[in-house]
């Protein structure tokens, strides 16, 4: 099965990963999702388009004010609710048959009890999708990239992100890796710049690789 791609997602350098990891779900109609650190609330849309008007998805983000971007965004689909929660809190009015991030275990001190509050609001039989990137794979011409910020404790955490699963109540399906790749003016360069606040000539740019996990809860 092949999705058709959500509109939300036309512009996002990494859809191809996700599109791969949501085809193990087959048919997402009607589907409960959870997308943790829902940041501008994009994913959480596109899910809803996936889940259809019968679905629910809870885009939660520690930032009160991206709760209130998400609904603002989000305002047209009925089926997405914007909650402010910290990841290492999460806590649902339901066990959901989805729990997805994407960048969001690289900027949380204890990675591996996110993952078990992710496990723990998903049902037994549904899926968790996890996509994390090792930033310093990432290269402007033959320069490594480096991602100094206050709000990131593992930039690599995608390295090691199989690790974290040992010992979860998790089945691994599907594990692979992902970079898109650009040269000269367009999305690949325009997307380093806004994240590096540097602008790029006409180098080669590998984007950070993204390690993409599909998981099954198996309690």
């Amino acid at each position: 099965m092949t999705f058709a791609i959500p509109y939300q997602l036309r512009d996002d350098l990494y859809k191809s990963p996700l599109l791969r990891a949501l085809q193990h779900l087959r048919d997402m109609t009607g589907f409960s999702c959870v997308d943790v650190g829902a940041g501008g609330g994009d994913v959480s849309i596109a899910l809803a388009e996936l889940c259809g008007q019968n679905g629910r998805i809870y885009a939660v983000d520690i930032d009160p004010v991206r709760r209130n971007e998400i609904a603002t965004h989000a305002a047209q689909f009925s089926q997405v609710i914007a909650l402010t929660q910290a990841a290492q809190e999460l806590t649902l009015p339901e066990q959901v048959d989805l729990a997805y991030c994407r960048f969001l275990l690289l900027a949380v001190p204890e990675p591996k009890i996110v993952i078990s509050r992710m496990i723990k609001a998903t049902k037994k039989g549904g899926w968790v999708i996890l996509q994390e990137p090792i930033t310093s794979c990432g290269r402007v011409g033959r320069l490594p990239l480096s991602m100094d910020s206050d709000f990131v404790v593992d930039p690599d955490i995608g390295a090691s992100l199989l690790e974290l699963l040992v010992d979860q109540d998790l089945e691994v399906k599907d594990a692979w890796i992902e970079a898109p790749v650009g040269i000269g003016p367009g999305a690949v360069s325009s997307y380093l710049e806004a994240l590096t606040d540097t602008e790029v000539l006409d180098e080669q740019i590998v984007l950070p690789p993204v390690v993409t996990v599909v998981g099954r809860v198996n309690r």
